[in-house]
């Protein structure tokens, strides 16, 4: 029987996945100009607010590591997948609705780019468990 519970602790750190690398394609040059003004606005207001805590766009290619002892080496990005990580902040904040708000700010969302909000754990899962199993937490 698999337990759902996840003994997972949150930290005060969430991470912002922008999904989407082909969000700005079609824009003339002057919607482009306007929203990554905007865009950079919206980071300045993270560097601002203290949250921001780390951020880096990401290329447009990559590998896929698998299988045992890394034996399997795959192209694993492709660009014009809507899932694609595009970059990632990373915020410095409480609790998810603050992540949220912040998140909800973020302007390539008007052109199709979608933020994933993740709460940064303590520990891995499979140490979590261990931790909760040994009762070492």
């Amino acid at each position: 029987m698999m337990k759902t519970d996840n003994p997972q602790k949150p930290t005060d750190e969430f991470l912002l996945l922008i999904r989407g690398t082909q969000w700005s394609h079609g824009l003339s040059p002057a919607e482009l100009q306007k929203s990554m003004t905007d865009f950079y606005a919206w980071v300045d207001s993270l560097v601002e607010a203290k949250v921001l805590q780390g951020a880096q766009p990401l290329m447009e290619e990559g590998k896929l590591v698998s299988g045992p002892k890394g034996s399997t080496v795959t192209d694993g990005v492709f660009v014009e997948s809507k899932e694609a990580i595009a970059g990632y902040f990373l915020l410095a904040v409480a609790t998810m609705e603050e992540a949220l708000t912040h998140a909800r700010r973020c302007p390539i969302l008007e052109y199709g780019a979608e933020l994933e909000v993740r709460p940064i754990a303590d520990v891995c899962r499979p140490m979590a468990e261990v931790k909760e199993a040994t009762g070492a937490l």
